[in-house]
């Protein structure tokens, strides 16, 4: 029996040096725009505002806290998602 995917943790970009940003934030941002195009909810994990993934209507709910093991497992506790990216 499969399960239903109705809500995804993606792990944003967070802090890049000059020249890395780009890339990850489009792949993130085009991430969480299929899951979007799939009805899929997406609480995105991002600390870096200057992004596109952390643009309005991107992400369903957005959290700027930093991408560690702290934070990332307070999420998961209160959010519940079925998957992670």
């Amino acid at each position: 029996m499969e399960k239903e995917i109705k809500k995804v943790l993606v792990l944003g970009s967070g802090a890049l040096k000059i020249g890395q940003a780009g890339e990850f934030d489009y792949s993130g941002s085009q991430a969480l725009k299929a899951l979007k195009e799939e009805g899929i909810s997406s609480v995105l994990v991002n600390p870096n505002i200057a992004t596109i993934q952390t643009s309005e209507g991107i992400a369903d709910k957005v959290y700027f806290l930093p991408v560690n093991t702290y934070f990332v497992e307070e999420i998961i506790k209160k959010e519940r998602p079925d998957g992670i990216l």
